[in-house]
């Protein structure tokens, strides 16, 4: 871990903070010491003065609308097609491609796109069947050690639509309901990070470890 953080500069990331579980995410990336801060971000100027983004979950609707309305969607659009980003629920339905089910309204959602994957919202049902999944995350640190899943009226991947760029990071390991095994809950491609799941309603920060060293290795990369 020493070396890693002698090797990559810390970084500074946001986290969009137009709606949805924001502050659990700037909490947990706190914690981590290849961070140097993470703050909310709700701007054009503020997005500019970060390395990375972090999109959570909410209702993905409803930040595209305050992004668009206050005239910050192209910046935010700019940014992610630059720069590392990782989407959480609400955030992988923005960072895809095409949505192909679950409540969109008569296809009107606006998206970010630059994940090569099509997106089915609500893929588990309403709230009341939010669940907690042990997954293997592939790449993560003491991968042994499930990492605990939180499913809050969660998408799921049901397509990867650019099969040589999309790595497949996690699947679900048994039937959940209607969902069954092997459906397909994060993917990396490139500087993009996405799951399905939250894990910032968790005590355990590996995955936010994860986005952050994908981002310093990617900054690294394109700073030679």
């Amino acid at each position: 871990m020493t070396q890693e953080i002698e090797e990559y500069k810390k970084i500074r990331v946001g986290v969009l903070a137009l709606q949805g579980a924001f502050a659990e995410h700037i909490i947990l990336l706190n914690t981590l010491p290849q961070v140097s801060e993470a703050v909310a971000v709700r701007n054009g100027q503020e997005i500019a003065q970060v390395d990375a983004l972090v999109i959570p979950g909410g209702e993905s609707t409803t930040m595209a609308l305050i992004a668009e309305r206050s005239g910050f969607w192209p910046a935010l659009q700019e940014f992610v097609q630059t720069h590392p980003t990782w989407g959480t629920c609400a955030g992988l339905i923005l960072l895809s491609e095409t949505i192909t089910s679950g409540g969109t309204l008569k296809g009107d959602q606006k998206l970010l796109g630059g994940l090569g994957i099509s997106i089915k919202r609500n893929a588990f049902g309403t709230q009341k069947e939010s669940f907690e999944a042990g997954l293997h995350v592939e790449g993560l640190e003491d991968a042994a050690r499930l990492f605990p899943g939180v499913f809050i009226r969660a998408p799921a991947i049901d397509q990867i639509l650019k099969p040589d760029e999309v790595q497949v990071v996690a699947k679900l390991e048994r039937d959940y309901g209607t969902t069954p095994k092997g459906t397909i809950v994060a993917v990396k491609q490139g500087h993009l990070l996405g799951s399905a799941f939250h894990p910032e309603l968790t005590r355990d920060n590996r995955m936010h470890l994860y986005f952050v060293k994908m981002a310093q290795e990617y900054i690294a990369k394109q700073s030679k």
